[in-house]
């Protein structure tokens, strides 16, 4: 019988130079209209934005890359670093095994530290004890994934029941053995890849979705991304919705936008417009990555988007900076991509305030991706996102406000 099933995933505290694993929350769930479940997000209070952090986080997301009837599984997110970052609990192995991992677009291995691991950052992790699961298998080969940082992460391949949301597949997950230390700092223990099977780090290795798909585990071979917005609705209510789509979170149809290179959700990004509606007049293949924080571009692309911007400036060390009082403006910059342009709020620019007096704020868009501009965060927030496996396409609308 074919599943919807809802994942529901917990906004991660994350510093940005690792990759953001899950954290399982109690299950209060809500029944929906729709087949499935959904569990309500909450945030931290207490979180402070480090842009810096974040741009160190781009560089240990891309291994290679520098920058300055199906059910329905729907996995609500817990913010716990407002408008940052979002991790889901998922379960491993007979009996479950809880691990907290980072849903990434950007990447398509699912690992997390195994007991066998003893390094430092591993300890400070929740580690999966493939002798207690009567469901694992060890599968022997090594894996080693590394970051543009310089950290990385090793071990051995094994198989197990993987579950999100209710739907459960045999799946291969990658045990680390060996971290460094800047995995340390996340509270999340590991990475849940929904990129294409081509980026992962072992050759032949078919990912979740692959897996969940061929098994007719979900009603659509989709995942749609509603991310939660402290300024637009306090950030909660965020999902994950596995094998279905909720129309009722955005305005008119989604706009397809066919992807150009399975690995990565590369589409083309056809231009930009500033705040003054000003059309940039620059094109760039480009990503839609649930696991970068910001909106990153072509040097050319940031300079041209902030020069409609007044009182933006580019600081050498510190990147493009606008004024914090942006976060009252009702404009806009915008992307163009399948001939719609869709809108980003000026006001989610002013990312983080400078500790120096000046009144200005770290800008949700940095420049330093030439070739492949990152749409991160900053813009899926303000977009809903359907990663439509099964036709390789992205389907995107605005949320509703």
């Amino acid at each position: 019988m074919r599943i919807t099933t809802l994942v529901s995933l917990t906004v991660a505290v994350l510093t940005f130079a690792t990759a953001a694993p899950i954290n399982r929350r109690p299950h209060g769930m809500s029944h929906v209209a729709r087949k499935g479940f959904s569990v309500p997000l909450t945030r931290n209070p207490h979180f402070k934005r480090n842009a810096q952090a974040m741009i160190a986080k781009i560089n240990h997301r891309y291994p290679g890359m520098n920058v300055l009837s199906g059910s329905t599984g729907k996995v609500p997110l817990t913010d716990v670093r407002p408008d940052l970052e979002y991790y889901g609990t998922v379960s491993v192995g007979t009996p479950a095994q809880d691990v907290k991992l980072d849903f990434d677009t950007g990447s398509s291995d699912i690992w997390f530290p195994s007991v066998a691991c003893t390094t430092k950052a591993c300890k400070q992790h929740s580690r999966f004890d493939s002798s207690k699961s009567s469901t694992f298998k060890k599968d022997g080969r090594p894996w080693t994934i590394k970051y543009g940082d310089g950290s990385t992460a090793s071990g051995i391949l094994g198989t197990d029941m993987v579950s999100v949301g209710g739907v459960a597949v045999q799946q291969t997950i990658g045990l680390a053995t060996q971290e460094s230390s800047q995995f340390g700092s996340s509270p999340s223990d590991g990475l849940f890849g929904l990129g294409f099977n081509t980026i992962e780090s072992v050759r032949g290795v078919k990912t979740f979705l692959d897996n969940a798909i061929a098994a007719g585990s979900l009603s659509k071979p989709v995942v749609s991304v509603f991310l939660p917005s402290i300024r637009r609705n306090g950030g909660v209510g965020g999902e994950y919705l596995f094998g279905d789509i909720d129309s009722t979170k955005f305005d008119g149809d989604l706009t397809y936008v066919p992807v150009t290179k399975k690995g990565y959700w590369q589409i083309n990004i056809d231009d930009a417009a500033s705040s003054n509606g000003q059309s940039i007049g620059q094109s760039s293949a480009g990503i839609i990555d649930t696991g970068t924080t910001l909106i990153i571009v072509s040097d050319a692309a940031a300079q041209a988007i902030h020069d409609g911007i007044e009182g933006a400036t580019l600081d050498q060390q510190a990147g493009w900076l606008v004024p914090c009082s942006l976060t009252s403006s009702t404009d806009n910059v915008s992307f163009t991509m399948g001939g719609k342009a869709f809108n980003v709020p000026v006001a989610d620019l002013a990312y983080e305030p400078l500790d120096d007096g000046s009144g200005n704020c770290f800008s949700g868009i940095q420049a330093g991706q030439e070739d492949l501009w990152i749409l991160g965060d900053v813009f899926i927030k303000n977009n809903y996102c359907v990663f439509d496996q099964g036709q390789a396409r992205i389907g995107i609308a605005p949320l509703k406000y």
